[in-house]
């Protein structure tokens, strides 16, 4: 008989920072039902703000925001935490493959449910990800 397998749930703080506070909040209680802790930020400078602050295993940044774009804020965040991968999130689908080089991972907003737990998985290395009424 096989040894049982046990999945720990996916662990880890992922800051997600995007100017749609609806964005942010369907994010974050899609996220954190899967055992993740989540910051929200509106804005770039206020995620480098918080990503100066605390312990960040992912961010997860919009592509179009006033202030500073997801790329702007992708080069400071590497300049911050070179560790943490980044995804991009974006309902756009036309994204410059040079703003695509400033990041690890892409993913369509339209996607969210059912590319970003497998992409945060593969780029911070939480392995299996349990099964979700989300994953219809």
């Amino acid at each position: 008989m096989p040894p049982s397998v046990h999945l720990e749930p996916p662990s880890g703080v992922v800051l997600c920072i995007d100017d749609n506070q609806d964005v942010l909040e369907c994010e974050k209680t899609f996220l954190e039902s899967f055992g993740y802790t989540v910051l929200t930020a509106r804005s770039g400078s206020r995620g480098l703000e918080l990503a100066s602050l605390q312990s960040i295993d992912v961010v997860i940044v919009d592509y179009f925001m006033p202030e500073m774009n997801g790329q702007e804020v992708a080069i400071e965040m590497r300049r911050l935490m070179p560790q943490a991968p980044i995804i991009m999130l974006s309902a756009a689908r036309d994204i410059p493959e040079q703003v695509l080089k400033s990041v690890d991972a892409f993913v369509a907003k339209d996607r969210l449910a059912s590319q970003l737990l497998s992409t945060i998985a593969q780029l911070h290395g939480c392995g299996s990800i349990p099964p979700h009424p989300y994953d219809a």
